[in-house]
């Protein structure tokens, strides 16, 4: 128990905290306030308990994130890039049945993050990139019946900034030719197509909860499958190979039954991200209703049509949001460097979509991913030309809504 000088400190300490934390009306961050004072509260009473490390707190997060998102196995992570790598690893492992192969191809589209990219690549497969479309940021599903796709077993699909492919179309193309597909999910937590939770049509479904995303624990991520089988292999990858708390039978307490990891979440970091996600609807409808302000008076000039274009939610889907995508007219791109440094001297924090082409990136030319050359001219576009800035979880005020305004549309054209 907590002494009463202790707490008396304590409260001392979070009234002092809150003070200093105030909203610079000049200042634009990704995220505002990325922790209210009960998540901090919630951080503190695990720092009390001494209980830090993985335990019943996050089997609480894992049970009520499975239920919201309609998935009976759920399995926390200390990160998104994480749950990635348990899914790469699940599908090659000797205990899976119809493993893949070492050598095996998977379809990644070329507009990713790297630790979308690399756990598969380091699991042995070789990935096959693919377009994305220009309006949703995401993998073109049209393109899937190229004949150069016609041999790959996986497909890495990533859900961007809230958004998604036609994931119907893309599940029913996994499905006919025989093929495993990972939900990429750490930006669209909350996101819904034809009433479904992005990151259940899938295998297997990722999740992040960094900072700036939809919900954060700081650092943490989740992973979803569908069968029991799965969700065994996931939890023994986890943490060492061990299979201690899968089974209820007694088994000697070190016994390694796989090869494994050391990817377990703490319980303080999941009593964070717990309290948080009690609080998703309410941040992904203030989220929407910020998104929909900036448009709004950005829309009531003629300027925004020949400077910008602003990126689509896919047909039947209920998008969560943490970010607003723009995507620069070519008439403005060779301003886009002296402009991304005019909105951060105004205190608009900026960032690019994803990796951007990730064929570009150094380490993609060092270990020559892109052989034969291929152009990605969607990606390249995007990249070129796209960045996206925050949505708060708090309501933005008048004068912030004036400061993206007046900051967005002073864009110059190219010269």
């Amino acid at each position: 128990m907590i002494s009463k000088k202790d707490s008396i400190y304590l409260e001392g300490l979070l009234k002092k905290y809150e003070k200093l934390d105030k909203s610079d009306e000049n200042v634009y961050p990704l995220l505002d306030k990325g922790f209210a004072t009960n998540d901090i509260i919630k951080g503190i009473e695990v720092l009390l308990s001494r209980q830090i490390t993985m335990s019943n707190i996050t089997r609480k997060f894992e049970n009520e994130f499975g239920k919201f998102i309609g998935s009976k196995y759920a399995l926390m992570v200390n990160s998104g890039s994480s749950a990635n790598l348990l899914a790469a690893f699940a599908l090659i492992n000797p205990l899976k049945k119809n493993k893949l192969k070492r050598g095996d191809e998977f379809i990644i589209p070329s507009l990713c993050w790297s630790t979308s990219l690399w756990p598969m690549i380091q699991a042995g497969l070789k990935p096959k990139f693919i377009d994305v479309d220009l309006k949703s940021f995401c993998l073109d599903e049209n393109l899937l019946a190229q004949k150069k796709y016609r041999n790959c077993r996986a497909i890495m699909n990533i859900h961007i900034l809230g958004n998604c492919s036609n994931i119907k179309k893309i599940t029913n193309f996994a499905k006919k030719n025989k093929i495993y597909l990972i939900e990429d999910t750490c930006e669209a937590l909350g996101s819904r197509y034809a009433s479904r939770y992005l990151g259940t049509f899938g295998d297997f479904g990722t999740y992040s909860f960094y900072y700036s995303h939809q919900i954060t624990s700081g650092e943490g991520g989740m992973i979803v499958c569908k069968n029991k089988e799965d969700y065994n292999l996931l939890y023994t990858l986890r943490s060492h190979g061990w299979d201690r708390g899968l089974y209820n039978k007694k088994k000697k307490n070190f016994n390694f039954i796989n090869s494994g990891f050391n990817l377990r979440p703490l319980d303080l970091t999941a009593a964070i991200g717990l309290s948080q996600f009690k609080r998703l609807k309410n941040m992904m409808s203030t989220r929407k209703k910020n998104r929909d302000l900036i448009i709004k008076s950005l829309k009531k000039s003629n300027k925004w049509k020949n400077q910008f274009t602003f990126f689509e939610p896919k047909k039947n889907l209920k998008p969560s949001w943490f970010g607003l995508p723009i995507l620069i007219n070519k008439d403005f791109i060779n301003s886009k460097t002296n402009f991304l440094k005019y909105l951060n001297s105004k205190g608009i924090e900026i960032r690019p979509i994803l990796s951007g082409n990730f064929l570009n990136q150094p380490s993609a030319k060092l270990y020559k991913l892109n052989k034969k050359n291929y152009i990605f001219k969607n990606s390249q576009a995007i990249e070129k030309r796209g960045f996206f800035i925050g949505l708060p979880t708090n309501k933005i005020s008048n004068s912030q809504i004036n400061n993206l305004k007046e900051s967005l549309l002073n864009i110059k054209r190219n010269t």
